[in-house]
């Protein structure tokens, strides 16, 4: 790269852009994404010299402002403090910690703080889940706060019976559930933290209601036609043709997807070692269409990077994928080729389920490769064996 830029940073980032640009080129940066990169650390360098900002100092919300005079000078790229996302990565590897944030007084936020330590700590939660219960509680506890504090000690089953109904007021049947399920977690935590009294969480009633419809696979037709869609003579098809053969056929969620590391893969067994939810690690038998197509990606399709995770984006930075937000976009993306509407990651597990059940799979299997904790949860497919069912139907009086 040109040291035309570099020499441009002649204040408190001076001694960061020799390193910053060399991991550019390693990330897979292009020239011209590369030499926009290094000429918004000019501008950065310069503004926090003229603010009399330290380096350690950097945060998104500090250089808010300075975007928003970039977005008024009317330039045309690197608009928002997302763009400073790659120097703040490269600053963290390079030793200089993210700045403290203020310490929470608020008593509520501060037991929230807590809860939510206990739920990625120790209980292992993915962040979504650890999102909404937090969320939940945050509400909960915000109708128990007094001047002195938050007032639990008179707690009675009456006060969690009636947020509980205004909880889910207005929320459909599954987003009712999930509340329910967070409010008792948290009625536990604090009856482990001593803060209440034993036994409040026998009084937050379940969400009453049942889901008559069958799980919402997709047909055979579909996913052959989602996986056709995608164009495998190209690195970026290989790549999503692999995730979707994943999600059809071994019925991964998104998330363990994401987390999958070349390391979890074992050729000479012919296994895949999946990451589930709550810290939950299963082994699973590697099928000879999964592999070919993992294989094809990883031969002729994934680009040199030091991460270790299978799937990589597609552009710099070449690091492994976000979140299931980006397993989602590679389905939306399939489906719109496909001329199919949009299917979720989940209804390809269900489809997985689905397929197994009417190949002959007895439930038992078919808990074991989705890795349900609870057998219950795959008795829920039985309504898919309508064959199987009409067995056990009693014949209607004066029907042969």
């Amino acid at each position: 790269m040109s040291r035309r830029w570099i020499a441009t940073v002649s204040g408190p980032l001076v001694e960061y852009a020799s390193g910053f640009s060399e991991e550019l080129v390693d990330l897979g940066y292009s020239k011209s994404a590369a030499k926009k990169q290094m000429q918004l650390l000019a501008h950065l360098d310069h503004w926090l010299e003229v603010e009399v900002h330290e380096v350690g100092e950097l945060t998104t919300d500090l250089v808010e402002p300075l975007f928003a005079a970039r977005r008024n000078e009317g330039r045309s790229n690197l608009l928002t403090t997302k763009s400073l996302k790659p120097f703040l990565g490269f600053l963290r590897r390079a030793g200089i910690p993210e700045p403290a944030t203020a310490a929470p007084t608020d008593p509520v936020e501060l037991m929230v703080d807590r809860y939510r330590r206990h739920l990625s700590q120790e209980r292992g939660l993915v962040e979504g889940t650890v999102h909404f219960y937090v969320h939940v509680a945050r509400l909960f506890l915000s109708e128990r706060s007094v001047i002195e504090g938050v007032d639990l000690a008179g707690l009675q089953g009456a006060d969690v019976i009636g947020f509980i109904g205004r909880v889910c007021e207005g929320r459909g049947l599954s987003s009712a559930r999930q509340a329910v399920s967070a409010l008792r977690s948290l009625l536990r935590w604090l009856q482990m933290e001593g803060l209440t009294q034993p036994g409040l969480d026998k009084a937050v009633l379940s969400a009453a209601g049942w889901c008559p419809n069958l799980p919402r696979a997709i047909d055979t037709g579909q996913v052959a036609r989602l996986l056709r869609s995608c164009d495998r003579r190209r690195a970026l098809g290989r790549r999503d043709h692999a995730i979707l053969v994943l999600l059809a056929r071994l019925g991964l969620r998104g998330g363990e997807v994401v987390r999958l590391e070349l390391e979890d893969l074992d050729w000479r067994r012919g296994e895949i070692l999946v990451r589930g939810k709550g810290g939950r690690e299963d082994r699973l038998p590697l099928p000879a269409d999964v592999g070919t197509a993992l294989a094809a990606y990883l031969q002729r399709g994934r680009p040199q990077s030091a991460s270790r995770r299978v799937f990589l984006r597609h552009h710099a930075p070449f690091v492994g994928l976000a979140d299931t937000g980006a397993v989602r976009g590679v389905l939306e993306r399939a489906c719109e080729r496909a001329g199919i509407a949009y299917v979720s990651p989940h209804r390809l597990r269900h489809t997985a389920a689905t397929e197994m059940l009417r190949a002959g799979a007895p439930l038992s299997e078919i808990a074991q490769v989705l890795r349900h904790r609870s057998p219950t949860t795959t008795s829920f497919y039985a309504k898919v064996d309508l064959a199987r069912l009409g067995e056990l139907a009693r014949h209607w009086p004066g029907v042969a």
